[in-house]
């Protein structure tokens, strides 16, 4: 994007905040006037006392002072607006940005995280919404100073001596021209910055978050030395930028000297020809101090309008990263439901056809019907789980539930009617009631704790010193990967589905807690469509219909515990190993 469309694509967030904008611009208008004001009044004393000392009067003196004070008054108020409303603006719309982009990353699809590391959408809603916000802050008002002391330092330079101001405001291009090379400088240095700010903080975050994994292999200091790898990069990121914007502030001071050389030579010259006079010299300093002052501000300004160009760049590039799982026009509402549920000719392959999974696959499960499918890694069981509530989309063919088309769905509808317990559990940063009533935001305590007895964990978590009011730890660090998988089991009995799809569900637990809670979840799933993924025999045993699936060949074997046994296929070769069916494939 060129400037201008940068500019166009935040301009809809400054829209509510119109008026504290103009009034903030008011206020630095006001500031400018102030600091013009001075000169003039030292200039009109100068030239009285030169003409004549008497001229100075009591009265000119006082009128002089309450003018300036005045001023100066207003200039504070002024200054406290901008400091303070201004400055809550620019958090404002940091805030909006930051919501809208939080609330567009919930709309993306499982691929984009799959591609995408934490550390650097982290970077995206924090570091880059900050240089934003600078930039929405500062960059109206710095450009409006900048450009009103311009403009009235020029006027009035002109009228006191206009060759010498012309002379001098040429250089102004000749300077923006010589910069321009270290500006683009800046400009690539910073986005490189931000882009390898993504990457530290995603290093950071990979380390920490496997931190007892690195204690378990003492690999403490390989982790310093891949974290000091990407730290030293950055730092090299960094020289380049400041070098630019070293090379970029010499350019400006260069021509700061010169200018301040032609007002000495040029000024001088003038005095001595009776052109200007000793006050007009006074204020002609002056007002050449304020104007190349507003271009060293305007200078200074320029890291933080080149941070909030990156970041708006970066802003921009993850808004208009679209979801593969989109809705329909007005989709239609899952209602009512029974829970059938048919895959009809489907095709799915990741990466775009790089790691086809499903190729012509066909399943009807029935209503109520609970089918367990077993096989090896990368048969597609979890594959086929994640395409009911379309974490991902197929590539060819058709998944319906009561005869309707998921693809024509509403995506809140269809998820809120399927519960879901996972091998790889996630517990949020919060109390185990909190993360129980994640599966139903609106259910009351005792709902809560019902839910537990269900998936029995209330007994463990009685016996905790906080009960349900227990910190869990960042992703449930302080519970077992027993206790968690139970509150994940918890979550799923409170939200009540009419499918549910568990994912090993029971496979952390122990073989006491597994039976206890395979009651459990015979009694949930009466009624209910049930898919279960499993290694163990104790839960294949019990389903409906056991579907025994293979990379190469798709299902290879279907039926019941029993009608399995009776064929004495690979199933009956598997069971009477007694061992795990993963375990059987692997070997």
């Amino acid at each position: 994007m060129d400037l201008k469309q940068k500019i166009g694509y935040v301009k809809p967030y400054f829209k509510p905040y119109y008026g504290i904008l103009f009034t903030d611009l008011l206020c630095a208008g006001l500031t400018t006037v102030s600091e013009i004001v001075l000169p003039m009044i030292l200039r009109h004393i100068t030239n009285l006392g030169t003409q004549d000392l008497s001229l100075i009067t009591y009265n000119v003196i006082t009128k002089s002072a309450i003018l300036f004070l005045v001023i100066k008054i207003v200039e504070v108020i002024a200054s406290y607006y901008m400091t303070s409303i201004g400055h809550i603006m620019g958090a404002s719309i940091e805030r909006d940005m930051r919501r809208a982009v939080y609330s567009h990353l919930q709309t993306l699809s499982a691929s984009f995280y799959n591609d995408t590391k934490v550390g650097q959408i982290m970077s995206r809603i924090t570091n880059d919404l900050f240089d934003i916000t600078e930039f929405a802050h500062h960059c109206p008002e710095e450009y409006f100073i900048g450009a009103l002391k311009f403009v009235a330092t020029f006027f009035i330079l002109a009228s006191i001596n206009l060759p010498l101001t012309l002379v001098l405001y040429a250089m102004v291009p000749i300077m923006a021209l010589a910069a321009n090379g270290f500006r683009q400088r800046m400009l690539r240095a910073q986005r490189n910055q931000r882009a390898h700010m993504g990457d530290l903080n995603a290093t950071i975050e990979d380390s920490l978050a496997g931190i007892r994994v690195t204690k378990s292999f003492a690999n403490e200091e390989m982790e310093e030395k891949r974290f000091n790898k990407e730290n030293d990069k950055f730092l090299f990121i960094k020289k380049d930028f400041y070098r630019s914007m070293a090379g970029f502030n010499t350019i400006t001071k260069v021509f700061d000297g010169i200018m301040y050389l032609i007002v000495i030579i040029g000024g001088g010259y003038f005095m001595m020809a009776g052109k200007i006079l000793p006050g007009d010299m006074v204020a002609y300093i002056m007002y050449v101090t304020t104007m190349l002052t507003t271009v060293r501000r305007i200078i200074d300004f320029t890291e933080t309008f080149q941070k909030g160009m990156t970041g708006i760049e970066r802003f921009q590039e993850i808004m208009a990263t679209q979801s593969e799982i989109k809705e329909i026009e007005n989709p239609k509402i899952l209602e009512n439901v029974k829970g059938e549920i048919v895959f009809d000719h489907a095709y799915f392959s990741y990466e775009n056809g790089k790691e086809t999974v499903l190729e012509d696959f066909n399943l009807k499960i029935q209503p109520g019907e609970n089918i367990a499918l077993v096989g090896p890694s990368g048969a597609g069981k979890t594959t086929i789980c994640n395409l009911i509530p379309r974490f991902y989309d197929l590539d060819a063919g058709s998944i319906t539930i009561d005869g309707q088309n998921i693809r024509e769905l509403t995506l809140e509808s269809l998820r809120n009617h399927i519960g879901m317990v996972q091998q790889d559990v996630y517990l949020f940063s919060a109390n185990i009631m909190e993360n129980i009533r994640y599966g139903k935001p609106d259910a009351t305590e005792e709902e809560v704790i019902e839910a537990a007895k269900l998936a029995n964990a209330y007994n463990f978590i009685i016996n905790l010193e906080d009960g349900f009011k227990t910190y869990v730890g960042e992703k449930g660090v302080k519970l077992s990967g027993g206790q968690k998988q139970r509150i994940s089991i918890a979550r799923v009995f409170l939200k009540n589905p009419p499918i549910l799809i568990l994912d090993e569900a029971t496979s952390a637990l122990d073989n006491e807690s597994e039976a206890i809670i395979q009651k459990s979840l015979e009694k949930l799933t009466q009624g209910r469509t049930t898919i279960t993924i499993a290694h163990r025999l104790s839960t294949v045993e019990n389903a409906d219909k056991i579907l025994v699936m293979t990379k190469e060949d798709g299902i290879i074997e279907e039926g019941n515990h029993k009608e399995l046994m009776e064929k004495e296929g690979f199933y009956y070769k598997l069971y009477t190993k007694g061992i795990d069916l993963v375990d059987a494939f692997e070997e």
